[in-house]
């Protein structure tokens, strides 16, 4: 049976420089597998499933998969599929505004042209990160732990664990390996700017799936949320601001923060990249 399809470039200043999420359309009668099958086949960070909305208030219902593993929440398929839905006839209840249902409940999307802008989630674990495990993180990362400033737990979702590095220049020389340490990795990598750059900070994030080798994933809304929401807290910085990601990749990922009465939002350019069908 064939299936509504897109994918999606998220994040990117201009076609093709961000990040693809697949995105299937009308996935009613899929079972989970099929949709951990295709996520695997997909080969991208992320691949979500649109479903009907199963609760009040929501527009659609989404299901995402990094590779085999589902996720609560991730940000760039939540601005991906919003994107995806829209393109494919979606009409949201309020318009300018799309609400998604996922695992972590409704995710406010606001759509203003081909900029989407998803509201940040609370984190389901934050705080300090312990010795042993930061330690194992550093030298997953290969940096002298000299140049690390602070660390946090920025799990909304995927589970990462963020590391504040002295500099965007740091940031950009890691040369990460997972070899010595196997196992599931989340790693947030952030560095702030030089005052002159448009850019507040560059940031980098790797994850592993299974024994595979660690991967790097181009732009990640997730992490940039969870990242604001700790940044604030902390003095470290102030909205507006727009960060840098997909730099050591070739990728041109620009996202935008902002907050409001209503919270923390981040936002960024979709672009709808391929759109057809798929076979399932």
């Amino acid at each position: 049976m064939e299936r509504e399809f897109r994918q999606i470039d998220v994040f990117g200043e201009g076609p093709h420089t961000g990040n693809p999420v697949a995105v299937v359309l009308n996935a009613e009668g899929l079972a989970a597998e099929q949709m951990r099958a295709f996520s695997i086949w997909s080969n991208l960070s992320e691949c979500t499933f649109v479903l009907p909305p199963t609760v009040p208030g929501a527009d659609y219902r989404v299901r995402i998969f990094s590779l085999s593993t589902e996720l609560q929440f991730a940000g760039h398929p939540t601005l991906g599929t919003a994107r995806a839905w829209l393109d494919a006839g979606g009409v949201p209840s309020t318009p300018g505004a799309v609400v998604q249902q996922c695992e972590a409940g409704l995710v406010p999307v606001r759509v203003a042209g081909d900029v989407l802008a998803f509201a940040a989630p609370p984190r389901i674990r934050f705080g300090a990160v312990d010795d042993d495990l930061l330690q194992r993180v550093v030298d997953v990362l290969g940096v002298d732990s000299a140049r690390v400033i602070d660390a946090e737990w920025l799990d909304n979702g995927p589970g990462w664990v963020g590391v504040l590095l002295d500099s965007a220049e740091t940031v950009l020389s890691l040369a990460p390996d997972a070899s010595r340490h196997p196992g599931r990795w989340d790693i947030g990598v952030i560095g702030p700017t030089p005052p002159e750059d448009d850019a507040r900070i560059e940031l980098r994030a790797f994850f592993t799936e299974g024994d595979a080798p660690l991967r790097e994933d181009p732009v990640t809304g997730s992490l940039n949320a969870a990242a604001a929401q700790w940044l604030f807290a902390t003095g470290r910085l102030s909205a507006p601001y727009l960060a840098r990601q997909g730099t050591a990749l070739g990728r041109k990922g620009r996202i935008r923060i902002d907050v409001d009465e209503h919270g923390i939002w981040v936002g960024g350019r979709t672009h709808v990249a391929l759109s057809g069908t798929a076979a399932f």
